[in-house]
C-alpha cells in the first residue's frame, strides 16, 4: 500500500518551495530507487543533506538557496522512511544495509567525496557513515543530533512512541505544536509530518547502535536547539567537545529540536555556511558531481 495523494500534495507543496533550479534525480541502488533534490551548479562541491525521520528531502526548503550558492545540494530521501524513493530488491534491514544503500547513492551521483548535513535521525545516518567511509566525508554537519552523543530525554521518547501506537495526523500536529511551541516552524513542514505518520504505511527507519564519534576524522560542526527536547543539549555539547577534538559547537537557544531546519532559517544558513566554507578543514578537495541524469517527478 503506497502513501495517500494527501501525503504526496503536502510533498509537493514543500517542493513548490524550492529555489528555481532544482531538479530531481531518481538514483537506483540495490535496495531501491532513490529520490534527491538537487540545486546549485553542478561543479560545485557536493553537499549531501540527510533529514529528519518523517521529514522527507523537500525539507530543506529554506536552506537550499543559501547553501547552493556555494555547493551543489543533494537532499536525499531516505530510503525506508515517507517520500518518493522506493524499496526494491536487497532488503534493507541493518546499519551495514544503510551504509551500503548510501555508498550506492553516492555512487549513482558520481560523487566521490561531499560534506555531509544531517538533522536529528539523518544526523545519526550522517555520523554513522563519517565513520563507515571517512575517504569519502569532508567535512559534517549536524543539527541537533539524536543517538550520536547522548540518549534521549524519557519525556520526549514516550511522547514520540505515542504516536506509533496511534498514527493519526491530529495527534502528530498537537504533538508538533508541543514540541514547537513559540517558534516559527513552518506549518506546510508540519502538515507534512503529521500526513507520513498517519498516511504513509510500512515505515521502517533502520536504526542502529550509537556511534563512536572519537573515531570521525572529518572536521564538525554540531547545532544544537537550545530549547531542544529531545535530550540535554548542555550533555550534548559537553560530549561532542570531549569526543572530537576541535569540534565546533554552536547553539540557537530559542529553536526546539523539530523547529530545525525550517525555523529561523537565516542563522542556521549562515552557520552552516561560514563552517564549511572556512579555511580550516582537511586538504583534501572533494570529489565531484555529475548526476546520472535528470527524471521527472
Amino acid at each position: 500500500m503506497s502513501a495517500s495523494h494527501d501525503f504526496f500534495a503536502a510533498y509537493d507543496t514543500l517542493l513548490a518551495r524550492w529555489p528555481a533550479g532544482t531538479t530531481e534525480i531518481d538514483v537506483p541502488t540495490p535496495y531501491g530507487t532513490t529520490r534527491v533534490h538537487a540545486y546549485g551548479a553542478a561543479e560545485g562541491t557536493p553537499l549531501v543533506l540527510l533529514h529528519g525521520g518523517g521529514s522527507t528531502g523537500a525539507v530543506w526548503f529554506a536552506n537550499a538557496a543559501a547553501l547552493g550558492a556555494h555547493h551543489r545540494v543533494l537532499a536525499v530521501d531516505i530510503l525506508g522512511d515517507a517520500g518518493r524513493s522506493v524499496r526494491a530488491g536487497r532488503p534493507l534491514r541493518t546499519t551495514a544495509d544503510l551504509t551500503a544503500w548510501l555508498d550506492a547513492v553516492l555512487d549513482g551521483l558520481d560523487v566521490s567525496r561531499a560534506h555531509l548535513l544531517g538533522h536529528s535521525y539523518g544526523a545519526w545516518l550522517a555520523l554513522t557513515y563519517a565513520l563507515h567511509a571517512p575517504e569519502r566525508v569532508d567535512r559534517l554537519v549536524l543539527l541537533d543530533p539524536t543517538q550520536c552523543f547522548a540518549g534521549y530525554r524519557p519525556g520526549f521518547l514516550l511522547r514520540s512512541l505515542l504516536l506509533l501506537v496511534r498514527p493519526r495526523a491530529a495527534r502528530a500536529l498537537g504533538y508538533l505544536d508541543h514540541e514547537t511551541a513559540g517558534t516559527d516552524t513552518d506549518p506546510d513542514w508540519k502538515r507534512l509530518f503529521a500526513l507520513a505518520v498517519s498516511d504513509v504505511p510500512h515505515r521502517r527507519l533502520v536504526v542502529g547502535r550509537r556511534p563512536d564519534p572519537g573515531a570521525l576524522r572529518a572536521p564538525l560542526m554540531v547545532l544544537l536547539a537550545g530549547r531542544s527536547g529531545a535530550h540535554d543539549p548542555g550533555k550534548v555539547a559537553a560530549r561532542a567537545r570531549a569526543a572530537v577534538t576541535g569540534a565546533r559547537i554552536e547553539t540557537l537557544p530559542h529553536l526546539t529540536h523539530y523547529a530545525l531546519p525550517t525555523a529561523t532559517p537565516a542563522a542556521t544558513n549562515r552557520l552552516i555556511t561560514e563552517f564549511l566554507t572556512s579555511v580550516e578543514g582537511p586538504s583534501q578537495s572533494p570529489g565531484r558531481m555529475r548526476g546520472p541524469g535528470d527524471r521527472p517527478s
